[in-house]
């Protein structure tokens, strides 16, 4: 997907945040790239001054995130990768340590269906890239792939030593940094002094305190039309994301091919065209609704139970909202036609 069309999804996101509240004195707002996309800052109770230093520091940091993270150009992940590949073991870098833990952690409660050691599929599709692909890989080199089953069990960490017997581990984070990273960049705000803020990083959402009374309002983008599908209110400490098939794809004889691939076949998933989810972590946020979307209609609630996240909206492939009763209670649909909903309880 060209990079413009990440900063028009973030400029959508960002435009939904302040259209779900009117201005208000003391609100101070920035936007920045960093992790390849446009960051969106909004500050209450905060003056100018203060609040400039704050986005200063905030940005930096992001781009830090951003290389330290990075899972194909020149960074300590990619040094670890290489590491791990050639040899087996390798100390963990320091910024990387603490993704380590929970990447496992999620990725077994998932099933395998999120699953950061399956970078070299995410590789072979060519989104590994700054430029989009075209054409799918063949059937052969996925297959090829997939019978190495790259996993997060394949990683062993003592202390700060990683090891693994499987030389086709390449690590990526990319299905839960921006969530992890938003959170990181609320906590990063609170010790600069800051107590009401909201950082946006693409369709992955922290928030810290209020907008002046009120809880801070946000939009759901609607996966195939302009404008949201729904909206909710944010409480202090939660965070929002959402994935979906309109991120980052290529179409290829009116077949869309997206970056939510399903390591059980090494393809996009089908099934589902976006997942909203809403928990108090945000990494489990993010990785949560990339498993999601990936196990469908048809076991998205087995692995919502699994994962421990009870805060869940599936749009399917023909627009219909499957969602949680604990979801149900707080988002307010918005389009016309609305979709269809079914509430669907936790096994």
């Amino acid at each position: 997907m060209p990079r413009y069309l990440h900063y028009f999804a973030v400029l959508v996101v960002a435009f939904l945040i302040s259209a779900c509240s009117r201005p208000q004195p003391g609100v101070q707002e920035q936007q920045f790239v960093a992790f390849g996309t446009l960051i969106s800052v909004t500050l209450y109770a905060v003056d100018e001054q203060q609040a400039q230093r704050a986005f200063q520091e905030l940005e930096a940091y992001f781009n830090q995130l951003h290389h330290d993270w990075h899972a194909w150009e020149p960074s300590p992940l990619v040094e670890l990768n290489q590491a791990l590949a050639t040899q087996g073991a390798a100390e963990v870098p320091a910024v990387i340590l603490p993704l380590i833990t929970p990447a496992q952690r999620l990725s077994i409660a998932s099933g395998g269906l999120f699953n950061p050691a399956m970078g070299g599929l995410f590789a072979l599709w060519g989104f590994q890239s700054d430029d989009p692909p075209r054409t799918p890989p063949a059937d052969a080199e996925i297959n090829s792939l997939l019978a190495q089953h790259p996993s997060m069990a394949d990683l062993q960490l003592n202390g700060t030593t990683l090891r693994t017997t499987n030389p086709a581990v390449k690590l990526d984070f990319g299905a839960f940094a921006k969530g992890y990273a938003a959170q990181l960049g609320c906590k990063r705000l609170q010790q600069l002094g800051i107590d009401n803020a909201i950082v946006a990083v693409a369709g992955d959402i922290h928030v810290i305190g209020n907008r002046g009374e009120r809880a801070w309002r946000v939009g759901v983008r609607h996966p195939r039309t302009p404008g949201i599908i729904a909206s909710t209110e944010l409480h202090d400490g939660e965070s929002i994301s959402t994935s979906g098939d309109y991120e980052r794809y290529f179409d290829v004889d009116n077949i869309r091919y997206h970056h939510l691939l399903d390591p059980r076949t090494g393809y996009p998933a089908r099934g589902a065209i976006s997942v909203t989810v809403i928990n108090n972590d945000g990494a489990t946020a993010d990785a949560s609704a990339s498993a999601l979307f990936i196990a469908g209609v048809e076991h998205w609630a087995e692995v919502a139970k699994a994962m421990g996240v009870d805060q869940v909206m599936l749009i399917d492939i023909e627009g219909e909202a499957h969602l949680t009763p604990a979801m149900a209670a707080r988002l307010r649909i918005e389009g016309d036609p609305a979709p269809e909903l079914y509430i669907q309880e936790l096994p």
